[in-house]
Protein backbone atom coordinates (compact mmCIF):
# COMPACT_ATOMS: atom_id res chain seq x y z
CA UNK A 1 0.00 0.00 0.00
CA UNK A 2 1.72 3.25 -0.80
CA UNK A 3 1.98 6.35 1.22
CA UNK A 4 -1.18 7.80 -0.71
CA UNK A 5 -3.32 5.52 -0.37
CA UNK A 6 -2.81 5.55 3.37
CA UNK A 7 -3.83 9.41 3.56
CA UNK A 8 -6.74 8.70 2.33
CA UNK A 9 -7.72 5.62 3.52
CA UNK A 10 -11.20 6.01 5.35
CA UNK A 11 -12.05 3.14 7.65
CA UNK A 12 -15.31 2.84 8.87
CA UNK A 13 -14.27 3.55 12.65
CA UNK A 14 -12.05 6.85 11.84
CA UNK A 15 -15.20 7.74 9.73
CA UNK A 16 -17.33 7.32 13.13
CA UNK A 17 -14.60 8.31 15.52
CA UNK A 18 -14.19 11.52 13.83
CA UNK A 19 -17.87 12.55 13.05
CA UNK A 20 -18.50 12.19 16.93
CA UNK A 21 -15.20 13.47 18.33
CA UNK A 22 -16.00 16.98 15.68
CA UNK A 23 -19.29 16.82 17.70
CA UNK A 24 -17.93 16.50 21.25
CA UNK A 25 -15.44 19.48 20.47
CA UNK A 26 -17.85 21.32 18.58
CA UNK A 27 -20.43 21.06 21.77
CA UNK A 28 -17.63 21.68 23.73
CA UNK A 29 -15.97 25.18 22.14
CA UNK A 30 -19.71 26.32 21.77
CA UNK A 31 -20.50 25.88 25.78
CA UNK A 32 -17.32 27.65 26.35
CA UNK A 33 -17.56 30.30 23.60
CA UNK A 34 -20.90 31.03 25.88
CA UNK A 35 -19.15 30.97 29.22
CA UNK A 36 -17.20 33.68 27.67
CA UNK A 37 -20.17 35.61 26.12
CA UNK A 38 -22.07 35.79 29.57
CA UNK A 39 -18.62 36.97 31.44
CA UNK A 40 -17.97 39.83 28.94
CA UNK A 41 -21.23 40.67 29.05
CA UNK A 42 -22.05 40.25 32.61
CA UNK A 43 -18.64 42.24 33.31
CA UNK A 44 -19.45 45.00 31.03
CA UNK A 45 -22.94 45.08 32.41
CA UNK A 46 -21.49 46.12 35.77
CA UNK A 47 -18.75 48.39 34.52
CA UNK A 48 -21.21 50.87 32.96
CA UNK A 49 -23.38 50.98 36.01
CA UNK A 50 -20.34 52.23 37.94
CA UNK A 51 -20.04 55.89 38.80
CA UNK A 52 -17.28 57.37 36.04
CA UNK A 53 -14.55 58.14 38.47
CA UNK A 54 -14.89 54.75 40.69
CA UNK A 55 -15.27 52.57 36.74
CA UNK A 56 -12.10 54.72 35.45
CA UNK A 57 -10.38 53.73 38.58
CA UNK A 58 -11.05 50.00 38.02
CA UNK A 59 -10.35 49.56 34.55
CA UNK A 60 -6.75 51.12 34.92
CA UNK A 61 -6.12 49.30 38.10
CA UNK A 62 -7.17 46.09 35.57
CA UNK A 63 -4.65 46.81 33.13
CA UNK A 64 -2.01 47.67 35.69
CA UNK A 65 -2.72 45.60 38.88
CA UNK A 66 1.00 46.13 40.67
CA UNK A 67 0.29 50.09 40.70
CA UNK A 68 -2.00 49.38 44.19
CA UNK A 69 -3.29 45.76 43.73
CA UNK A 70 -5.04 46.54 47.35
CA UNK A 71 -7.60 49.34 45.99
CA UNK A 72 -8.27 47.08 43.07
CA UNK A 73 -9.61 44.38 45.61
CA UNK A 74 -11.15 47.20 47.38
CA UNK A 75 -13.26 48.37 44.28
CA UNK A 76 -14.04 44.74 43.41
CA UNK A 77 -15.41 44.10 46.92
CA UNK A 78 -17.01 47.12 46.92
CA UNK A 79 -19.34 47.28 43.54
CA UNK A 80 -19.38 43.49 42.51
CA UNK A 81 -21.59 41.30 43.43
CA UNK A 82 -20.91 38.84 46.33
CA UNK A 83 -22.77 36.08 45.09
CA UNK A 84 -20.10 36.02 42.08
CA UNK A 85 -17.06 34.63 44.85
CA UNK A 86 -19.58 31.86 46.49
CA UNK A 87 -18.53 28.66 45.18
CA UNK A 88 -21.87 27.42 45.35
CA UNK A 89 -24.09 25.26 43.30
CA UNK A 90 -26.61 28.03 43.25
CA UNK A 91 -24.13 30.64 42.06
CA UNK A 92 -25.37 31.79 38.67
CA UNK A 93 -22.55 30.97 36.48
CA UNK A 94 -23.19 27.45 37.67
CA UNK A 95 -26.65 27.65 36.45
CA UNK A 96 -25.98 29.34 33.33
CA UNK A 97 -23.22 26.28 32.40
CA UNK A 98 -26.12 24.22 33.40
CA UNK A 99 -28.62 25.41 30.73
CA UNK A 100 -26.28 25.43 28.26
CA UNK A 101 -25.33 21.84 28.65
CA UNK A 102 -29.03 21.24 28.43
CA UNK A 103 -29.27 23.20 25.67
CA UNK A 104 -26.84 21.81 23.83
CA UNK A 105 -28.10 18.11 24.47
CA UNK A 106 -30.81 18.35 21.40
CA UNK A 107 -28.26 20.16 19.27
CA UNK A 108 -26.11 17.19 19.51
CA UNK A 109 -28.54 14.70 19.15
CA UNK A 110 -29.77 16.30 15.86
CA UNK A 111 -26.40 17.16 14.48
CA UNK A 112 -25.03 13.50 15.34
CA UNK A 113 -28.52 12.18 13.40
CA UNK A 114 -27.43 14.09 10.69
CA UNK A 115 -23.94 12.61 10.68
CA UNK A 116 -24.89 9.33 10.84
CA UNK A 117 -28.23 9.44 8.49
CA UNK A 118 -25.73 9.10 5.64
CA UNK A 119 -24.21 5.65 7.06
CA UNK A 120 -27.68 4.48 7.65
CA UNK A 121 -28.76 5.23 4.48
CA UNK A 122 -25.86 2.92 3.14
CA UNK A 123 -26.93 0.32 5.40
CA UNK A 124 -30.57 0.92 4.63
CA UNK A 125 -29.82 0.56 1.32
CA UNK A 126 -27.86 -2.89 1.16
CA UNK A 127 -30.98 -4.67 3.31
CA UNK A 128 -32.90 -3.43 1.08
CA UNK A 129 -31.30 -5.08 -1.85
CA UNK A 130 -30.19 -8.42 0.25
CA UNK A 131 -34.04 -8.51 0.32
CA UNK A 132 -34.61 -8.38 -3.33
CA UNK A 133 -31.80 -10.73 -3.41
CA UNK A 134 -33.54 -12.89 -1.31
CA UNK A 135 -36.54 -12.19 -3.15
CA UNK A 136 -34.94 -13.61 -6.05
CA UNK A 137 -33.61 -10.56 -7.99
CA UNK A 138 -30.43 -11.08 -8.68
CA UNK A 139 -30.15 -7.96 -11.12
CA UNK A 140 -29.87 -5.90 -7.93
CA UNK A 141 -27.09 -3.54 -7.75
CA UNK A 142 -25.97 -0.85 -5.28
CA UNK A 143 -24.82 2.71 -5.72
CA UNK A 144 -21.85 3.71 -4.08
CA UNK A 145 -21.82 7.06 -2.29
CA UNK A 146 -18.90 10.21 -2.53
CA UNK A 147 -17.29 10.28 0.99
CA UNK A 148 -18.00 6.36 1.89
CA UNK A 149 -16.26 4.95 4.27
CA UNK A 150 -13.62 2.14 2.82
CA UNK A 151 -14.94 -1.06 4.68
CA UNK A 152 -18.76 -0.02 3.94
CA UNK A 153 -17.22 0.89 0.25
CA UNK A 154 -15.70 -2.72 0.17
CA UNK A 155 -18.92 -4.28 1.70
CA UNK A 156 -21.02 -2.69 -1.06
CA UNK A 157 -18.54 -4.03 -3.83
CA UNK A 158 -18.50 -7.21 -2.65
CA UNK A 159 -22.19 -7.47 -2.21
CA UNK A 160 -22.63 -5.74 -6.24
CA UNK A 161 -19.89 -9.19 -6.75
CA UNK A 162 -21.83 -11.47 -5.01
CA UNK A 163 -25.34 -9.98 -6.86
CA UNK A 164 -23.31 -10.77 -10.38
CA UNK A 165 -22.04 -14.10 -9.18
CA UNK A 166 -25.16 -15.13 -8.96
CA UNK A 167 -26.52 -13.81 -12.24
CA UNK A 168 -24.54 -15.39 -13.54
CA UNK A 169 -25.71 -18.74 -12.16
CA UNK A 170 -29.11 -18.23 -12.12
CA UNK A 171 -28.26 -18.06 -15.98
CA UNK A 172 -25.84 -21.04 -16.33
CA UNK A 173 -28.10 -22.90 -14.51
CA UNK A 174 -31.47 -21.74 -16.76
CA UNK A 175 -28.88 -22.80 -19.37
CA UNK A 176 -27.50 -25.85 -18.37
CA UNK A 177 -30.89 -27.17 -17.59
CA UNK A 178 -31.86 -27.11 -21.20
CA UNK A 179 -28.51 -28.12 -22.73
CA UNK A 180 -28.68 -31.20 -19.92
CA UNK A 181 -31.81 -32.10 -21.44
CA UNK A 182 -31.19 -31.79 -24.85
CA UNK A 183 -27.81 -33.46 -24.39
CA UNK A 184 -29.63 -37.00 -22.45
CA UNK A 185 -32.62 -36.87 -24.89
CA UNK A 186 -31.09 -37.15 -27.71
CA UNK A 187 -29.22 -40.42 -27.12
CA UNK A 188 -32.11 -41.55 -25.03
CA UNK A 189 -34.19 -41.26 -27.71
CA UNK A 190 -32.04 -42.30 -30.42
CA UNK A 191 -31.51 -45.44 -28.52
CA UNK A 192 -35.39 -46.23 -27.70
CA UNK A 193 -35.71 -45.50 -31.12
CA UNK A 194 -33.49 -48.11 -32.30
CA UNK A 195 -34.91 -50.49 -29.60
CA UNK A 196 -38.49 -49.78 -30.33
CA UNK A 197 -37.84 -50.81 -33.98
CA UNK A 198 -36.73 -54.03 -32.96
CA UNK A 199 -39.50 -54.66 -31.13
CA UNK A 200 -41.85 -53.51 -34.36
CA UNK A 201 -39.51 -55.52 -36.75
CA UNK A 202 -38.63 -52.47 -38.69
CA UNK A 203 -34.62 -53.57 -37.67
CA UNK A 204 -33.37 -56.83 -37.33
CA UNK A 205 -32.57 -58.06 -34.09
CA UNK A 206 -29.10 -58.60 -34.29
CA UNK A 207 -25.69 -57.53 -32.91
CA UNK A 208 -25.22 -54.89 -35.49
CA UNK A 209 -28.26 -53.33 -34.30
CA UNK A 210 -27.47 -53.95 -30.62
CA UNK A 211 -24.21 -52.33 -30.97
CA UNK A 212 -26.14 -49.33 -32.05
CA UNK A 213 -28.14 -48.98 -29.28
CA UNK A 214 -25.09 -49.83 -27.02
CA UNK A 215 -23.22 -46.78 -28.62
CA UNK A 216 -26.03 -44.30 -27.88
CA UNK A 217 -25.99 -45.56 -24.26
CA UNK A 218 -22.47 -45.13 -23.92
CA UNK A 219 -22.55 -41.74 -24.94
CA UNK A 220 -24.99 -41.36 -22.53
CA UNK A 221 -23.19 -42.91 -19.90
CA UNK A 222 -20.42 -40.48 -20.39
CA UNK A 223 -22.30 -37.84 -20.60
CA UNK A 224 -23.49 -38.29 -17.01
CA UNK A 225 -20.21 -39.60 -15.59
CA UNK A 226 -18.65 -36.16 -17.19
CA UNK A 227 -21.75 -34.24 -14.79
CA UNK A 228 -21.22 -36.67 -11.87
CA UNK A 229 -17.36 -35.16 -12.21
CA UNK A 230 -18.36 -31.09 -12.14
CA UNK A 231 -20.95 -32.03 -9.64
CA UNK A 232 -18.02 -33.42 -7.35
CA UNK A 233 -15.69 -31.06 -8.02
CA UNK A 234 -18.15 -27.75 -7.34
CA UNK A 235 -18.48 -29.55 -4.30
CA UNK A 236 -14.66 -30.11 -3.47
CA UNK A 237 -15.43 -33.90 -3.14
CA UNK A 238 -13.76 -34.45 -5.97
CA UNK A 239 -11.45 -37.90 -4.58
CA UNK A 240 -7.46 -37.55 -6.22
CA UNK A 241 -5.13 -40.42 -5.80
CA UNK A 242 -1.94 -39.13 -5.71
CA UNK A 243 1.60 -40.24 -6.69
CA UNK A 244 5.18 -38.74 -7.94
CA UNK A 245 5.44 -40.25 -11.78
CA UNK A 246 7.20 -38.62 -14.65
CA UNK A 247 5.30 -36.07 -16.72
CA UNK A 248 6.91 -37.41 -19.78
CA UNK A 249 6.12 -40.21 -19.54
CA UNK A 250 2.35 -40.11 -19.09
CA UNK A 251 2.31 -37.09 -21.90
CA UNK A 252 4.45 -40.35 -24.42
CA UNK A 253 1.35 -42.98 -23.44
CA UNK A 254 -1.39 -40.42 -24.35
CA UNK A 255 0.27 -39.16 -27.38
CA UNK A 256 0.35 -42.44 -28.28
CA UNK A 257 -3.18 -43.88 -27.71
CA UNK A 258 -4.01 -40.97 -29.94
CA UNK A 259 -1.23 -41.92 -32.40
CA UNK A 260 -3.45 -42.95 -35.57
CA UNK A 261 -5.99 -39.67 -35.51
CA UNK A 262 -3.22 -37.89 -35.06
CA UNK A 263 -1.24 -39.60 -38.18
CA UNK A 264 -4.89 -39.30 -40.49
CA UNK A 265 -5.08 -35.16 -39.55
CA UNK A 266 -1.16 -34.56 -40.40
CA UNK A 267 -0.70 -33.25 -37.19
CA UNK A 268 3.34 -33.29 -36.17
CA UNK A 269 3.61 -33.30 -32.91
CA UNK A 270 6.48 -31.62 -30.94
CA UNK A 271 7.26 -32.80 -26.97
CA UNK A 272 9.64 -30.79 -24.97
CA UNK A 273 9.64 -32.19 -21.42
CA UNK A 274 12.77 -33.30 -19.43
CA UNK A 275 12.81 -37.13 -18.14
CA UNK A 276 13.58 -36.22 -15.09
CA UNK A 277 10.44 -33.76 -14.54
CA UNK A 278 8.04 -35.19 -12.08
CA UNK A 279 4.66 -34.15 -10.28
CA UNK A 280 2.37 -35.13 -7.41
CA UNK A 281 -0.64 -35.72 -8.87
CA UNK A 282 -3.40 -37.99 -9.67
CA UNK A 283 -2.07 -39.78 -12.91
CA UNK A 284 -5.42 -40.50 -14.53
CA UNK A 285 -7.01 -37.67 -13.89
CA UNK A 286 -3.84 -35.21 -15.27
CA UNK A 287 -4.07 -38.21 -18.62
CA UNK A 288 -7.38 -37.05 -18.67
CA UNK A 289 -6.96 -33.31 -18.87
CA UNK A 290 -4.38 -33.97 -21.81
CA UNK A 291 -6.70 -36.64 -23.53
CA UNK A 292 -9.64 -33.64 -23.57
CA UNK A 293 -6.65 -31.31 -24.63
CA UNK A 294 -5.62 -33.24 -27.47
CA UNK A 295 -9.06 -34.52 -28.85
CA UNK A 296 -10.15 -30.71 -28.30
CA UNK A 297 -7.01 -30.08 -30.98
CA UNK A 298 -8.35 -32.95 -33.33
CA UNK A 299 -11.85 -31.53 -33.47
CA UNK A 300 -10.91 -27.58 -34.03
CA UNK A 301 -7.53 -27.40 -34.83
CA UNK A 302 -6.38 -30.20 -36.89
CA UNK A 303 -6.05 -27.86 -40.04
CA UNK A 304 -2.97 -26.68 -38.05
CA UNK A 305 -1.16 -29.15 -38.03
CA UNK A 306 1.26 -29.30 -35.38
CA UNK A 307 0.85 -30.01 -31.34
CA UNK A 308 3.92 -28.68 -29.07
CA UNK A 309 3.48 -29.51 -25.72
CA UNK A 310 5.95 -28.23 -23.33
CA UNK A 311 6.02 -28.97 -19.44
CA UNK A 312 8.94 -26.82 -16.69
CA UNK A 313 9.31 -25.97 -13.20
CA UNK A 314 8.66 -22.53 -11.96
CA UNK A 315 9.77 -21.95 -8.69
CA UNK A 316 7.34 -24.08 -6.58
CA UNK A 317 5.09 -24.94 -9.45
CA UNK A 318 5.19 -27.49 -12.56
CA UNK A 319 3.55 -25.48 -15.83
CA UNK A 320 2.26 -27.36 -18.63
CA UNK A 321 1.37 -26.05 -21.94
CA UNK A 322 -0.30 -27.20 -25.01
CA UNK A 323 0.05 -25.27 -28.37
CA UNK A 324 -1.64 -25.42 -31.99
CA UNK A 325 -1.56 -23.65 -34.87
CA UNK A 326 -5.47 -23.93 -35.56
CA UNK A 327 -7.65 -20.88 -35.91
CA UNK A 328 -7.55 -19.84 -32.33
CA UNK A 329 -9.96 -18.48 -30.33
CA UNK A 330 -11.94 -15.28 -30.25
CA UNK A 331 -10.59 -12.64 -27.77
CA UNK A 332 -14.08 -12.45 -25.92
CA UNK A 333 -14.30 -16.21 -25.97
CA UNK A 334 -10.78 -16.74 -24.18
CA UNK A 335 -12.77 -16.61 -20.94
CA UNK A 336 -15.46 -18.41 -22.11
CA UNK A 337 -14.25 -21.78 -23.52
CA UNK A 338 -13.92 -23.35 -19.72
CA UNK A 339 -17.82 -23.22 -19.10
CA UNK A 340 -20.27 -26.11 -19.12
CA UNK A 341 -21.63 -26.54 -22.75
CA UNK A 342 -19.55 -23.86 -24.48
CA UNK A 343 -18.49 -24.69 -27.98
CA UNK A 344 -16.26 -23.51 -30.03
CA UNK A 345 -18.40 -24.16 -33.13
CA UNK A 346 -22.11 -24.50 -32.19
CA UNK A 347 -23.53 -25.99 -34.71
CA UNK A 348 -21.06 -28.50 -35.73
CA UNK A 349 -20.33 -29.54 -32.57
CA UNK A 350 -22.51 -32.38 -31.61
CA UNK A 351 -22.16 -33.54 -35.55
CA UNK A 352 -18.14 -33.61 -34.32
CA UNK A 353 -19.58 -35.44 -31.02
CA UNK A 354 -18.64 -33.19 -28.49
CA UNK A 355 -20.70 -32.49 -25.43
CA UNK A 356 -19.45 -28.69 -24.50
CA UNK A 357 -18.15 -30.44 -21.15
CA UNK A 358 -14.33 -31.15 -22.28
CA UNK A 359 -12.66 -28.02 -21.22
CA UNK A 360 -14.78 -27.56 -17.77
CA UNK A 361 -13.38 -30.83 -17.14
CA UNK A 362 -10.17 -29.98 -17.70
CA UNK A 363 -10.23 -26.89 -15.47
CA UNK A 364 -11.97 -28.37 -12.81
CA UNK A 365 -9.32 -31.38 -12.16
CA UNK A 366 -6.89 -28.40 -12.73
CA UNK A 367 -8.88 -26.44 -9.49
CA UNK A 368 -9.29 -29.80 -7.37
CA UNK A 369 -4.81 -30.13 -7.51
CA UNK A 370 -4.54 -26.43 -6.59
CA UNK A 371 -3.89 -25.40 -9.80
CA UNK A 372 -5.34 -23.32 -12.56
CA UNK A 373 -5.71 -23.74 -16.44
CA UNK A 374 -5.94 -20.61 -19.19
CA UNK A 375 -6.17 -20.21 -22.58
CA UNK A 376 -4.48 -17.45 -24.19
CA UNK A 377 -3.64 -16.74 -28.24
CA UNK A 378 -0.65 -18.13 -29.57
CA UNK A 379 1.99 -16.05 -30.83
CA UNK A 380 2.14 -16.95 -34.76
CA UNK A 381 -1.44 -17.81 -34.62
CA UNK A 382 -3.17 -20.48 -32.91
CA UNK A 383 -4.62 -21.48 -28.86
CA UNK A 384 -1.86 -21.77 -26.20
CA UNK A 385 -3.35 -23.85 -23.21
CA UNK A 386 -1.36 -23.35 -20.14
CA UNK A 387 -2.12 -25.29 -16.95
CA UNK A 388 -0.06 -24.96 -13.58
CA UNK A 389 0.14 -27.28 -10.47
CA UNK A 390 1.74 -26.07 -7.18
CA UNK A 391 4.16 -28.50 -6.06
Amino acid sequence: MTDTSRVNDKPLWRWVGMRMSLLAIGAVVVIALCMWINFWVSDWYFLQHLPPDAREELLQLRAEPQLNEVRLRQLVAEYYPVEFFQPDIANRDWLILAGLVLATIPLIILVGLWFSRPLSSQFSAIAQGARRVAGGDFLTRLPIQPHTPDELRRLIGDFNSMTTQLQRYERDVRESSAVIAHELRTPLNAAMGRVQGMLDEVFPSDAVQLSMVKRQLDQLRKLVDDLHLLSMARAGRLVLERSDFSLAALVSERLAWFQPQLDEAAIETHVSIARTLTINADRDRLGQVLNILIDNLLRYAAGGGALTITARQVQASIVIEIADRGPGIEAEHLDSVFDRFWRAERSRARYSGGSGLGLSIARAICQAHGGSITASHREGGGTLIRAEFVL
